[in-house]
């Protein structure tokens, strides 16, 4: 077996292992723990300092960043889970910023057609349609998170609820196998 092929660029294919624990838990418990996050978070910060000294610091702050800023209006609404937020923080602070932000679009389209997917197979197309469009109104009338927050934990229990780390986890292997870093 050739040993070098696992070598080439293995910070990625380490967060691709991460990010398959984390789906696989976000499946079953729907949730990401903060064992895997947390850790995820000060590991990439730490490589990237060790790999690039203080620019790499801001490479791997840069990116943390970005993985947030993705999707914390999300929770901030009661739309998103923590877990799955920090869990493209962790990416951020590994890969950084740009892969980060490709990774988001990748995994937003996933989710996208898993939800719809979710859907038609519970023929319950209407009743989503209806939650959604209410949501959509309630987005563009009360503009508060933390009120949009405090509906949507009230709501949470009649939702048909998708474990997004698997769009994410999905989303972001292929877009490194689409471009070839693994």
């Amino acid at each position: 077996m050739d040993w070098q092929f696992l070598l080439e660029n293995w910070p990625v294919r380490l967060v691709a292992v991460v990010l398959i624990v984390a789906a696989w838990i976000d499946g079953k418990e729907l949730r990401v723990p903060n064992w895997i996050t947390f850790p995820m978070v000060l590991s990439g910060l730490v490589y990237t300092t060790w790999v690039g000294g203080l620019e790499g610091f801001g490479f791997g702050m840069w990116g943390m960043t970005v993985g947030l800023l993705t999707l914390l209006p999300l929770y901030a609404v009661g739309g998103m889970g923590a877990g799955d937020v920090k869990l493209m923080a962790g990416i951020g602070a590994w890969l950084g910023a740009t892969v980060t932000w490709y990774v988001f679009c990748v995994s937003v389209i996933v989710g996208a057609v898993m939800a719809v997917g979710m859907v038609l197979w519970r023929k319950s197309w209407e009743k989503h349609y209806n939650n959604f469009m209410m949501i959509l109104a309630e987005f563009i009338v009360i503009k508060k998170p933390a009120e949009l927050y405090k509906i949507a934990a009230e709501r949470k229990p009649d939702m048909l609820l998708l474990p997004y780390g698997i769009p994410i986890c999905i989303g972001s292997i292929g877009y490194f196998l689409y471009t070839g870093m693994i």
